[in-house]
């Protein structure tokens, strides 16, 4: 299962994508993650300051 961004809580800060180790996060506004790409280790929530990631 993959991460999912909330995108009305997400503000672009890029924190998630720096984080995470398989680069499956790609910027915009909301950031997005490829599910396919995700390994679901939380790496991107942990740094998140808006609480805007969790299990899809």
């Amino acid at each position: 299962m993959a991460m999912k961004i909330d995108g009305e809580k997400c503000v672009a800060c890029g924190g998630c994508a720096s984080a995470c180790p398989v680069g499956a996060i790609a910027e915009g506004t909301p950031y997005t993650v490829d599910a396919e790409k995700c390994v679901d280790c939380g790496a991107c929530a942990a740094q998140c300051p808006c609480e805007a990631i969790a299990a899809a």
